[in-house]
């Protein structure tokens, strides 16, 4: 029997984490078009964070706004999707936490095109570290980088959750990974990857032989992570973990090198294809996401203090 009312962290302003609470508030009433999902676990997410910080003041944000990109759980109501209910499934992305109310809730209102039944065998932990985090790696390695098992792969920002997801699929595929972090004391942190590199900010000419790159530092290193890969070779542009948003002065013709190819992965658009094809890689080469820590939902607060202060290492993920 569903609930009148819910748990749920509700934002209106800029909200440090120390500040977040739980709140009751009524539980979304089921319309067309849109499916009920009773949230068994969620993951946190850079971009949750910047919207707790920082963007909530913008205009587009609907506000007061329950935040979360991503849950997994269980169909509550269907409403008049194909959906069962009980149906296991994952969520992301589409404007939840931004658009409309996301998963940091015991019950997330979500358009069905943006909720996916999955198989599998994973834990509800193990499976909430997965669709944001995996479905972005995931694109960023073979819809942009077409990644191959022959290439040479750099990872740059390799100590976050996509850093690590990117280097279990670049592994599993049979690539030779070159991880970086800014941290000398997280090098032992790549030990999945073929080679961990401190982050001096300037590495071109430090290695050779690279022919695709996940920049996941952002705009404050793109410029150099352009002149870090071979001719040919193709830079995708991910992450902002440097903190810096836009290339200001960026020319295009100069700082592209001739015969190097620069792309980024937008993961607004998941699939349910997509969302398959990764479960079923998962499954296939025994893959289990690096969670670095599992919080109740009661301890909310801590959960995004210690993200907020890089105190965990891999996906952090809160559990209902």
């Amino acid at each position: 029997m569903i609930p009148k009312t819910m748990k749920a962290v509700v934002l209106t302003k800029p909200t440090q984490a120390e500040n977040v609470r739980l709140h009751d508030v009524p539980v979304p009433q089921p319309r067309p078009g849109w499916v009920l999902v009773k949230v068994k676990a969620f993951g946190l997410n850079h971009s949750e964070q910047l919207l707790r910080l920082s963007e909530i003041q913008a205009d587009y944000i609907q506000k007061p706004i329950i935040p979360g990109i991503e849950c997994v759980g269980e169909i509550a109501d269907p409403s008049d999707s194909s959906f069962q209910k009980g149906q296991k499934v994952a969520a992301l992305m589409g404007g939840m936490g931004r658009s409309f109310t996301g998963s940091y809730a015991q019950y997330a209102l979500l358009p069905a095109s943006h909720v996916f039944p999955i198989e599998t065998e994973l834990s509800w932990a193990e499976m909430a570290a997965a669709p944001e985090t995996y479905f972005t790696a995931w694109g960023s390695l073979f819809e942009c980088l077409q990644l191959g098992k022959d290439d040479t792969l750099l990872v740059r920002g390799g100590t976050c959750a996509l850093g690590y997801a990117a280097i279990r699929l670049a592994k599993a595929l049979g690539c030779r990974v070159i991880a970086t972090t800014h941290r000398e004391q997280k090098l032992g942190l790549l030990k999945e990857a073929d080679q961990a590199v401190p982050d001096t900010g300037k590495l071109a000419g430090s290695f050779s032989g690279v022919t695709k790159a996940l920049e996941l530092v952002g705009p404050k290193t793109l410029r150099d992570t352009l002149r870090c890969v071979e001719k040919g070779g193709i830079v995708c542009s991910t992450g902002i973990l440097g903190g810096v948003y836009a290339l200001n002065g960026f020319d295009p013709i100069k700082e592209i090198p001739n015969g190097v190819y620069l792309t980024g992965f937008f993961s607004n658009y998941p699939t349910q294809q997509t969302m398959e094809d990764i479960f079923s890689f998962l499954r296939s080469h025994q893959i289990k996401p690096n969670i670095g820590a599992v919080y109740p939902f009661e301890a909310i607060s801590e959960a995004l203090f210690d993200m907020d202060h890089h105190k965990t290492d891999g996906k952090i993920v809160v559990t209902m």
